[in-house]
């Protein structure tokens, strides 16, 4: 025991307690943060898993609607094709040239008569008034009632409408 009162009183020892009682508190401080070092490095790993999850999730669901609008536009690509052969071959009908020429002479004949002095400068401007009331025509509502009544759609796309049935009516 005397040993041990000696060792207590030299300072030698003294500082050798005091810093191995120091070296203990950091290392129990630096095992704390170890220990919470991995709890944290766990929830983070659980977390990111988690996002990667949701991340392909979302992504499964983008790719099947990224499909399915995909499919949708060919599908009306494929559509509009088609309308389009079918527009092209239904104008190539025999006649159809033909009907279209009768309308827009019939159309400058009625213009005519209101403005029969000058005929042949004034034939040519009917002509041509026609032939833009005809492409006017062919765009839009007009296009849908000339299909239904040929003769009404004609009518409808002139300025001068009322005349012309009176003009009609008069013959």
């Amino acid at each position: 025991m005397e040993f041990l009162q000696s060792a207590i009183q030299n300072p030698f020892v003294w500082g050798l307690l005091l810093g191995l009682l120091i070296a203990g508190f950091i290392w129990k401080s630096g095992f704390t943060a170890r220990r919470h070092a991995l709890a944290e490095v766990k929830r983070l790993q659980a977390e990111m898993k988690d996002l990667q999850g949701h991340l392909n999730t979302q992504l499964k669901i983008n790719a099947d609607g990224n499909k399915s609008i995909q499919a949708e536009l060919e599908s009306l690509r494929q559509q509009n094709e088609n309308l389009r052969v079918n527009l092209a071959a239904l104008q190539q009908k025999p006649g159809k040239a033909e009907m279209r020429q009768l309308q827009m002479f019939e159309t400058a004949l009625r213009t005519m008569r209101e403005q029969a002095p000058g005929f042949a400068p004034a034939w040519e401007k009917a002509l041509r008034q026609a032939e833009t009331e005809m492409e006017a025509a062919d765009k839009g509502l007009l296009k849908l009632v000339r299909r239904v009544i040929p003769g009404l759609g004609s009518q409808m796309s002139g300025s001068s409408a009322p005349a012309l049935s009176v003009s009609q009516d008069a013959e």
